[in-house]
């Protein structure tokens, strides 16, 4: 190479190592590294070719020019992550992440609340009737009940009779009776001389008077103020029974009861205080509820 082959080595060198320094991190040469580097340079006698120092230069303004183009600013860190070459004894060595294993159990949320009733759906149709089935075994006897009410009954009855003689002295006079025989439930009122009904239905009743010889009898059996029947003996010598029966329908608060009618003649009934000739009696045949 001659005298030109030392300084074209030392070229060669400077000039891979301003290439490598941008990727390396190494830091670009500044002014007094080319002081040195000239200072090494061989003396004026045996200055390199015009050609070579313009390809060093050229290298060296694009080394320049690479290392501000990766350099952070002033004032600022470098970037954590930088670019290793694989063959660099520097490199760092990431280990290997695991690939994570996911529980899917885990992502199964908690049972929820029950919803509401949805709505009934249509029936369906009637299936057929199943084969009858074998007829189960006698029960046991069951205990005695308890009693039923009775039937229940209705009665009504009165008896009465007269021992004094009437006369009649008005135009119409209510027969007072003065002995009781039968009297159930006090239906008849002595007083008064009349029969109230307090159970309605079909009543018998009938009228017994001893007459009185050359006088008229006349009576009326009254339902409340209308007559129902009439008893009647004419004037006669002598003194006779007579009598006189009926049956009426009788609502609840019905009266019954006997007047004595004063006519053309003078009206009377036969009686003493020893013996009862004047009966009036009277009694349920058929409740009104029955059938």
């Amino acid at each position: 190479m001659g005298s030109h082959g030392p300084g074209l080595a030392l070229a060669c060198g400077l000039l891979l190592a301003f290439a490598c320094g941008p990727v390396l991190g190494r830091r670009p040469p500044d002014q007094q590294d080319q002081q040195e580097l000239q200072g090494t340079q061989e003396p004026q006698g045996t200055q390199e070719p015009q050609g070579t120092q313009e390809l060093l230069l050229d290298h060296m303004e694009r080394a320049e020019e690479e290392h501000e183009k990766y350099s952070p600013p002033l004032g600022e860190e470098p970037p954590a992550s930088r670019c290793y070459r694989c063959c660099d004894s520097g490199a760092p060595v990431y280990p290997a992440v695991p690939v994570p294993q996911i529980n899917i159990t885990i992502l199964k949320g908690e049972k929820g609340d029950r919803g509401l009733r949805g709505l009934q759906g249509k029936y369906g149709k009637t299936g057929a009737a199943g084969a009858r089935g074998h007829v189960g075994p006698k029960g046991q006897k069951g205990s005695m009940g308890a009693p039923g009410d009775r039937c229940k009954n209705y009665y009504a009855a009165f008896s009465v009779g007269r021992k004094k003689p009437l006369h009649s002295n008005d135009y119409y006079q209510t027969v007072i009776f003065d002995t009781e025989f039968v009297n159930l439930y006090g239906h008849f009122n002595m007083f008064t001389g009349k029969f109230y009904c307090y159970v309605p239905g079909i009543y018998f009743f009938s009228l017994n008077v001893h007459t009185w010889n050359q006088k008229e009898t006349y009576l009326h059996i009254m339902k409340n103020a209308e007559e129902a029947v009439i008893l009647y003996a004419q004037v006669s010598d002598r003194s006779i029974m007579q009598s006189q029966s009926l049956m009426l329908a009788l609502q609840e608060q019905d009266e019954v009861w006997v007047r004595l009618f004063k006519g053309e003649r003078e009206n009377a009934i036969f009686s003493d205080e020893f013996d009862t000739y004047i009966t009036f009696s009277g009694y349920l045949v058929k409740h009104a509820a029955e059938p």
